[in-house]
């Protein structure tokens, strides 16, 4: 895939103690949606804003298309951006919104009109051309700032948090309608958000961020399956953590001891006998074994809490030295409540080798 925004050791020191982004370097595809995940305070927003020319940069280079635009404001960077609060102005139509930015370029009547139908029935909401910013919902709103946005024709649309002003069940909707829109246009998105769910719902490609650098990048799958780290699979998804020690290893699959059992686990990377180590499990990924039943990677332990969460349930379970597990539990529509895993009750847990994270003891630090 062709490269349309290449990040050459960018960084933005504000002052010696204080490092927004620090010395990144990313490549961006053509066509692509990549997010850019993390906390607050990761650089994530700062890295955003230097793309777009919005802030300028200690060190390091911004190339769109092949060209150096480091210096450009972002007037002259073939760029929108689509802020949290949707900057909608509110004196003026939804259609005048819309058109503002042709106006600016000295654009015609004519290709002013047609361009403002364009983007307006891409978005769905054409039939709003004449009402204001205050008598839309929070989704038209949002999809009013997009359709400003694209109206343009930028190579590139970032995008600030762009659903978090927005109740649950409206975000979720339009985590779809967006990425649907991407397609649509063939216009490479770079996102920011703390939102796991919408990354990985959203990206064709995630960054995740740790204090001003790249933690790690990849696709949705490769983040979720394969967290590099301690700290990406603590931020993607759910992950219970427990400390180990490696008992045997060679060059793919490792076993190690654990204060509640043992565990055999696949690994990538060499591990040396004796070596400390934490390990980490998805709820579910955690089978719960049936009486009789066998299985590798057996894990024992009682019931310590049940957590209903509409789907199923989350068992927590404390293992023999005290340390707690979760383990998913499907409930099927026929699933008696009388057959809920009570409080106390003593049960085998079971994990594929191939679903245990293995991460070297200084990672936790």
């Amino acid at each position: 895939m062709t490269a349309i925004i290449e990040l050459d050791h960018l960084s933005k020191h504000y002052s010696p103690a204080i490092i927004g982004v620090d010395d990144i370097s990313l490549s961006v595809g053509d066509g692509e949606f990549l997010t850019l995940l993390g906390p607050s305070g990761c650089g994530k927003s700062t890295l955003l804003r230097m793309i777009g020319g919005f802030e300028e940069p200690t060190a390091g280079t911004i190339r769109l298309a092949g060209q150096d635009v480091t210096a450009l404001p972002p007037y002259r960077r073939a760029i929108n951006m689509v802020f949290q609060d949707y900057a909608l102005f509110p004196h003026m139509t939804v259609g005048r919104n819309v058109a503002y930015g042709l106006k600016l370029l000295g654009c015609s009547e004519l290709e002013i009109r047609t361009r403002v139908y364009d983007a307006l029935k891409l978005v769905g909401l054409y039939d709003k051309l004449k009402l204001y910013p205050h008598q839309l919902s929070g989704g038209q709103r949002q999809r009013i700032a997009l359709a400003r946005a694209i109206v343009r024709r930028p190579k590139v649309l970032l995008l600030d948090e762009p659903l978090s002003a927005l109740d649950a069940k409206l975000r979720e909707q339009m985590q779809t309608e967006l990425k649907r829109l991407q397609e649509k246009v063939g216009i490479t998105f770079i996102m920011v958000t703390h939102d796991q769910t919408e990354a990985l719902v959203m990206s064709d490609q995630i960054v995740v961020m740790e204090k001003g650098r790249i933690a790690q990048k990849g696709t949705p799958q490769q983040l979720y399956d394969h967290p590099a780290s301690i700290y990406v699979a603590n931020f993607i998804g759910t992950t219970t953590f427990l400390p180990g020690a490696v008992e045997a290893a060679d060059h793919a699959t490792a076993r190690i001891a654990l204060g509640g059992g043992e565990i055999a686990a696949n690994i990538d990377r060499p591990f040396a006998r004796g070596e400390r180590v934490t390990i980490g499990l998805r709820p579910e990924k955690i089978r719960i074994l049936a009486e009789g039943e066998t299985a590798p990677n057996v894990l024992k332990g009682r019931v310590s809490e049940v957590i209903y969460y509409g789907l199923g349930l989350r068992l927590g379970v404390t293992l023999a030295d005290g340390s707690r597990i979760f383990a998913d539990l499907l409930l099927p529509d026929t699933l008696a409540r009388s057959q809920v895993p009570p409080v106390g009750l003593a049960v085998r847990l079971a994990v594929a080798p191939h679903n245990v994270f293995v991460f070297a003891e200084e990672e936790a630090t």
